[in-house]
């Protein structure tokens, strides 16, 4: 039978990677989350169309929360999250099979995301305050993400980042 222990060896360190490579996914998953949310929420509808005299000012939101006085707390409470969430996966995943470990990595996942929705949505509701203060301050009607224009409009992001606090 050496030879059915030596499968069963081989079958057990395949296991094991497969749990590494899982943790490592639910790590990089999350990380690019962080950015991957702060993006999807810097494109919101907007009309288009600018002048630099205009009433259209255009923002770096991406720069803009990623330098929010808070957002290191959010990283950091974020790495945590990961770290609790990849010994969790470890040690409630021995036992089981592949499709449960599966299942338990998407819930895993889903939980995750949901966090860092709920620890980010105060940052981007104090950015988009911000803007809308700087705004209606400078009489600006539309304000759209810098990525989204090709020429003209009134750069806003420094008076932003002033607003909520951001040392550049």
């Amino acid at each position: 039978m050496p030879y059915g222990k030596r499968e069963g060896l081989q079958l057990l360190k395949l296991e094991k990677k497969q749990v590494k490579l899982v943790t490592v996914a639910i790590a990089l998953f999350f990380v690019l989350g962080i950015v991957g949310l702060a993006l999807s929420q810097s494109h919101l509808s907007y009309a288009a169309g600018a002048s630099s005299q205009s009433n259209i000012g255009v923002i770096n939101e991406q720069m803009v929360i990623s330098q929010h006085p808070d957002i290191a707390k959010v990283q950091e409470t974020m790495n945590s999250e990961i770290d609790q969430a990849k010994k969790d996966f470890d040690a409630k995943t021995a036992s089981m099979n592949d499709q449960e470990k599966q299942q338990y990595y998407s819930q895993t996942s889903q939980r995750l995301s949901l966090k860092q929705q709920e620890l980010m949505a105060p940052i981007l509701d104090k950015v988009r305050s911000a803007i809308q203060e700087v705004a209606a301050a400078k009489g600006l009607t539309v304000v759209l993400d810098k990525s989204n224009v090709v020429y003209g409009g009134q750069d806003i992001t420094d008076e932003v980042l002033k607003k909520i606090g951001a040392s550049k």
